[in-house]
């Protein structure tokens, strides 16, 4: 079985968590970036990424490779932004949409606050309804190292294997 982690990170927090996650599970990393960055610092990040996800906007990505074909097991992480997950997740979920039919999904969330459960319930729509087969949530992992993270990252990837 071979996986693929699909993220996308502002801060930090969700590429932090998919190199840890590889360290648990044989895996690819794939990291999509938008075309126009999101400001990531100031009430404009606030602002602008909190409006995008609320609008769910889906914008142009940079190019990526995403053999689709190679993968069982699709790992999705991304951010919380205003209890959606971040935009350029949602773009990529929309233009691979028929490739992740019949692989197994999971996917992981990177909070400050709280909105995880209802950004999962976000994915589940776009995914026409496929519920991923187990989900992970952190609160700020860059920021504050939480022993606690380790047990869950370890939790999330044995329900995986």
């Amino acid at each position: 079985m071979k996986t693929a982690i699909v993220y996308y990170s502002m801060s930090g927090n969700t590429a932090m968590t998919a190199e840890e996650l590889v360290k648990h599970l044989d895996a690819d990393l794939i990291e999509i970036r938008p075309v126009k960055q999101y400001p990531d610092k100031g009430i404009r990040k606030f602002l602008w990424g909190g409006k995008s996800a609320v609008m769910a906007e889906t914008p142009e990505l940079q190019e990526y490779s995403f053999p689709a074909e190679d993968y069982d097991l699709v790992i999705l992480g991304f951010p919380v932004w205003a209890g959606n997950m971040a935009p350029p997740m949602r773009t990529f979920v929309r233009d691979n949409l028929e490739a992740l039919k019949g692989k197994r999904i999971a996917a992981y969330a990177c909070q400050s606050g709280n909105g995880a459960d209802r950004a999962f319930g976000k994915l589940r729509e776009c995914l026409d309804g496929a519920k991923p087969e187990a989900t992970l949530v952190l609160v700020d992992p860059k920021r504050k190292r939480d022993p606690e993270n380790e047990k869950r990252i370890v939790r999330f990837t044995r329900q995986l294997t």
